[in-house]
């Protein structure tokens, strides 16, 4: 191996991990950002739907996407295409996300290359997981739910919630 080479290995194996945080608008923002002190000294790249949540995260690279739901098949499509350019562009190791399209599509994208993932059910979801929560959990690594009844009833794991 070259001593270049050996080089390019050592630096990229002591890089912080890559994160990419991902919450459509409100509550979901607001509890995505009250996780930031579990990422404080990685590389953390934002992905919301709103422009004036830039301010909420500092110097950290940030980047807008259109909400969409399942009665919109075009902004989905168009929220599917945007998200795809960011994973690729960001090549996250991890993928985190409170809610809710634009964070399952991030984490589905993100497990395509190689990225751990983790959703993070919203507090407002007492009943039961939410939609989106629901289709995490195929690509989610951790599952997590801020209720204890749904952790045994949804399959999920409870930690705690973010208040």
């Amino acid at each position: 191996m070259s001593r270049a080479h050996a080089t390019r290995d050592h630096a990229h194996n002591t890089r912080p991990p890559r994160i990419l945080a991902v919450a459509s608008g409100g509550g979901h923002w607001v509890q995505l950002l009250r996780l930031r002190p579990a990422w404080a000294g990685h590389d953390v790249a934002y992905v919301t739907v709103q422009s004036d949540y830039r301010d909420d995260i500092g110097a950290d690279r940030f980047h807008v996407v259109n909400d969409a739901t399942r009665w919109n098949k075009f902004a989905l499509a168009l929220l599917t295409i945007r998200m795809l350019w960011i994973v690729l562009r960001e090549r996250p190791n991890v993928v985190v996300s409170t809610g809710a399209a634009p964070g399952v599509i991030a984490m589905t994208f993100g497990k395509m290359i190689g990225a751990r993932t983790l959703w993070l059910d919203s507090i407002a979801n007492v009943d039961t997981m939410s939609m989106s929560g629901r289709k995490a959990r195929r690509v989610a690594d951790c599952w997590l739910t801020q209720w204890p009844e749904l952790a045994t009833r949804e399959g999920s794991m409870y930690g705690g919630s973010v208040l």
